[in-house]
């Protein structure tokens, strides 16, 4: 009988464990289990996703600073 209840316990601790886990976590795991759902869907095309779209330009332009520069 002791065998049974140590079993029962050990299994209640997990469990609790995990849901304590899951409320703690729960931002970052929502995040990252949006993220395999997208990567995962054949459909999700990234270009189409306005939200989460980088406006910035890849190569910004360069720009001229009143500093002269000496080259070595």
């Amino acid at each position: 009988m002791g065998a049974i209840t140590s079993a029962v316990i050990a299994v209640v601790g997990v469990i609790l464990g995990w849901i304590t886990i899951e409320i703690a976590c729960k931002p970052c795991l929502e995040k990252g289990r949006q993220a395999i759902d997208r990567s995962l869907n054949p459909d999700f095309d990234p270009d189409e996703d306005e939200d989460t779209a980088i406006r910035a330009p890849l190569n910004p332009p360069a720009v001229a600073s009143s500093a002269t520069v000496k080259a070595v």
